[in-house]
């Protein structure tokens, strides 16, 4: 059985003990079972990079647009987000949303911001990747009047609960990253154990946030492993349930990303 690291940040791991080859950490975490990759972009300036990806790796999906907290001198048309995400090699609109945590101050751009991704992502019909942090009922509340019929994923979760199962009402599915393991994360082992498995999905968001046993290193794809694991033990299920249901979810919404490698193909 094979997992899928929905979330990862590929253009920008730390590839010093690959000997910058990106090639060895994608065959690291093919080592441990892990078997595509979404590459998700921050700036439009990305996309380009992370098509190439796509192109070179069979295994490798790509996003295109704009963190809420990036690149804030230039607000993407909604235009421009079509432009890169009708493309057959992005799978996905985002990683997008709001973050009232560091940036409060910039509650309204973000918004208009959230609004113009939410927008392209109908007109191209593929899902959303969404950023949420302290921002609870506007992150909903658009996504009730602007969020496309294609759904999406709240990922890196780290809100509590309620919202996670107001989330999955609207479609949408819930993505876990390391932050689960760590010692203070109540919260999202909560919403971890009960977030139907149906709408679960796991990732790394590297090279960010290491679960433990890895916490002080950069993260990696091949950690993605090491969260699916702890998850399943915190729900009482099998590793091999956990990968294969949050695998099928992988697939079931992210439409145009097709499998191009099975549990055979990696031998684990």
């Amino acid at each position: 059985m094979y997992l899928i690291d929905s979330h990862c940040h590929l253009d920008r791991l730390d590839l010093t003990a690959y000997q910058g080859d990106l090639s060895l950490a994608l065959n690291a975490a093919h080592d441990r079972g892990v078997s595509h990759f979404l590459a998700v972009s921050v700036t439009l300036d990305d996309v380009a990079e992370l098509k190439d990806m796509a192109r070179q790796y069979p295994t490798v999906f790509a996003s295109a647009g704009v963190h809420p907290l990036q690149d804030l001198a230039h607000e993407p048309t909604v235009e421009e987000l079509v432009k890169e995400a009708e493309d057959e090699l992005i799978v996905a609109v985002g990683e997008t949303g709001l973050d009232y945590h560091y940036a409060p101050e910039s509650k309204a751009l973000q918004r208009e911001r959230f609004k113009r991704h939410l927008i392209a992502a109908q007109k191209v019909d593929k899902p959303v990747i969404i950023h949420t942090r302290e921002a609870k009922e506007d992150t909903l509340e658009m996504l009730e009047q602007y969020g496309p019929d294609a759904k999406g994923v709240l990922h890196c979760f780290t809100e509590d609960l309620d919202m996670a199962r107001r989330g999955v009402a609207l479609g949408y599915y819930i993505s876990i990253s390391g932050i689960v393991t760590f010692r203070n994360a109540d919260q999202v082992r909560e919403v971890a154990k009960a977030v139907p498995l149906d709408a679960l999905l796991v990732e790394t968001d590297s090279p960010y946030l290491a679960p433990m046993p890895h916490r002080g290193k950069k993260c990696e794809p091949q950690y993605v492993r090491d969260v699916a694991e702890f998850i399943a033990e915190q729900r009482g299920i099998s590793y091999e349930e956990l990968a294969m249901q949050t695998t099928a979810n992988f697939f079931r919404l992210f439409k145009g990303a097709k499998p191009k490698i099975t549990a055979d193909d990696l031998d684990v």
